[in-house]
C-alpha cells in the first residue's frame, strides 16, 4: 500500500537541500496524493574542514543519513551516487530504490578573468582537493598548482573571492543544482578530465524492508541511468578503489542500446595514466563493468591504487 507520508533524510547545504526538492518535485509529479517532509541532519562529513581520509573518505557524508533511515526516523535518503563507496556495501538493511535520469557528468572551470582552462597561465592556483582532478591536471597541464579546497559550492567560491585560489574546478551538475551556472567559463569534455564513478547520478536509498516506499520511488528511477551506474558500481568494486584512489569512469547509454564504459587509474602525480575502454553489446552492465576493471588490473592498476595510502 502507498504510504501517505514520506520522511526524506537531508543533509542541510544547499546542494543536499536542492537534490532533495527535485526528488519531492517527481514524486509530486508521479503520486500527487502522497506527502513528503525534509528530516534535516548534519554530517561529520560536514563538520570536519581537514583530510577526508582521516575521517574515513566519503562515508563520513553518508553515515549520519543512513542511520536515520535505519532508525526509522526517516524513509528515504538522497545520496550522489559518486560519494558511496564501492568498496563498502551499503549498510545492511538499507537498498537503492531508483536512481534518477542522469545529469550532465562534466567538470567546469570557475575564473573570475573568463578564461578557458587551456588559457591559464602558469602557476595559476586551481581549488580542488579532489585526487582525481589533481592527477589529471598534473597529467594535462602540470603548469598549474592545485590548492587544497573543501566545502560546498558556495563555500568554494567564497574562498576563491577570497583569494585562496585564482580559479576553482566544480562538477557541472551540483553548479546547476544550485542555481549557478553563470559562474562557469570553460566546460570540460569527459575526454579531457574524466568524471568520478556515479557522477551526476542521484540514488534514493531506502530500507529494504519498506515496501510502500520502494513502490512509491521506483516509478522515478531511470533504465538507462541505471544500466550505467551498474557497470560503473560494478568497475569500482572489483578495482577495490577507495576514497584516494586517482580512480575516473563514466558509462554511457547509446541510442543504439550500446554501452559503454571509459575509465582510467592514475597515479597522483600524473605521471602514469591506465586507460581502458569497452562497448558491451549484448552484455549486461555488470559484466562490461568487470572487464574494464579486469583490463586495467591487467595493466598493473592493483600496484597503483594500493601504493598511495587511506
Amino acid at each position: 500500500m502507498a504510504p501517505e507520508l514520506i520522511r526524506i533524510v537531508s543533509r542541510s547545504s544547499p546542494m543536499a537541500l536542492a537534490q532533495v526538492e527535485r526528488v519531492r518535485a517527481e514524486l509530486a509529479a508521479l503520486h500527487p496524493d502522497i506527502r513528503t517532509e525534509v528530516v534535516p541532519v548534519t554530517t561529520s562529513g560536514d563538520k570536519w574542514m581537514g583530510d577526508l581520509a582521516q575521517l574515513g573518505g566519503k562515508g563520513a557524508f553518508t553515515k549520519e543519513v543512513d542511520q536515520a533511515l535505519l532508525d526509522g526516523r526517516a524513509d528515504l535518503a538522497v545520496h550522489c551516487l559518486k560519494d558511496i563507496p564501492a568498496d563498502r556495501p551499503l549498510p545492511e538493511g538499507c537498498t537503492f530504490g531508483a536512481y534518477l535520469k542522469r545529469d550532465d557528468v562534466r567538470d567546469a572551470l570557475i575564473d573570475p578573468g573568463g578564461r578557458r582552462l587551456d588559457e591559464l597561465p602558469e602557476g595559476t592556483r586551481v581549488g580542488t582537493s579532489s585526487v582525481r582532478r589533481i592527477a589529471q591536471l598534473a597529467a594535462s597541464h602540470p603548469h598549474l598548482e592545485c590548492v587544497p579546497m573543501r566545502g560546498n559550492a558556495n563555500r568554494r567560491l567564497e574562498k576563491m573571492a577570497a583569494g585562496d585560489a585564482d580559479v576553482l574546478l566544480l562538477a557541472l551538475s551540483g553548479l546547476e543544482r544550485i542555481g549557478r551556472r553563470d559562474v562557469v567559463t570553460d566546460i570540460l569534455a569527459p575526454e579531457a578530465m574524466c568524471p568520478p564513478i556515479g557522477a551526476g547520478i542521484l540514488a534514493l536509498q531506502c530500507r529494504a524492508d519498506d515496501e510502500g516506499t520502494l513502490d512509491a520511488v521506483s516509478g522515478l528511477g531511470h533504465h538507462d541511468t541505471w544500466r550505467e551506474a551498474s557497470a560503473e558500481r560494478m568497475f569500482l568494486h572489483v578495482l577495490q578503489g577507495h576514497c584516494n584512489s586517482p580512480v575516473a569512469g563514466y558509462a554511457r547509454s547509446e541510442r543504439s542500446g550500446d554501452l559503454s564504459l571509459r575509465a582510467c587509474v592514475f597515479t597522483p602525480d600524473g605521471k602514469r595514466v591506465l586507460n581502458a575502454q569497452e562497448w558491451a553489446g549484448p552484455l549486461d552492465p555488470t559484466t562490461l563493468g568487470m572487464s574494464v576493471a579486469v583490463a586495467l588490473l591487467r595493466q598493473g592498476a592493483r600496484e597503483l591504487i594500493d601504493g598511495i595510502p587511506h
